[in-house]
């Protein structure tokens, strides 16, 4: 039922974005907090007492990729949520060389020979027990001939929790 709850609130959110597309986009400059504003205003529209979280981004990678993607949830889903379910998907990042390695990944180095040429990453099996981490946890998945990728509904999530960690 949850599952449901969420589609529909997804499907009426991309609905009230087509209705609105005739007045112009707040861009940033024009006030301190227009996502925030924005976000509210939708969240009133909905009706969401407890409030919710939006994260968007618009990304060009250094090798010419280009994403962009937005997630919100309401409040009571994540407050009411299982977050240990979350913890292999942290975890997967809580170390350096794979932190490394997705940088180099999202910068064009894909397979895994390109990525033991770097410096500080350690030996090939190394690299593969962090690429399978990485793997497992969602944030990489192959591609034909060995080569890695974040996955494009990954790129933008990754940013957010880069940004969100730092001082």
């Amino acid at each position: 039922m949850e599952r449901l709850e969420q589609r529909v609130a997804d499907l009426e959110r991309r609905l009230a974005a087509l209705e609105s597309a005739d007045r112009p986009a707040p861009r940033p400059g024009e006030g301190d907090f227009w996502a925030l504003e924005g976000l509210k205003e939708h969240l009133a529209q909905m009706r969401a007492a407890d409030g919710g979280v939006l994260f968007t981004g618009a990304v060009r990678l250094p090798a010419g990729e280009r994403y962009e993607w937005q997630h919100g949830a309401l409040t009571e889903g994540l407050i009411d949520a299982d977050w240990a379910a979350s913890a292999e998907v942290f975890a997967a990042l809580g170390h350096p060389v794979r932190l490394r390695l997705l940088r180099e990944v999202l910068g064009g180095r894909r397979t895994a020979a390109e990525l033991a040429e770097l410096d500080e990453v350690g030996t090939t099996g190394q690299i593969y027990h962090h690429l399978r981490q990485l793997t497992g946890a969602g944030w990489l998945h192959t591609t034909g001939r060995g080569r890695h990728e974040v996955p494009p509904g990954r790129v933008v999530p990754l940013l957010v929790v880069l940004s969100a960690a730092r001082d």
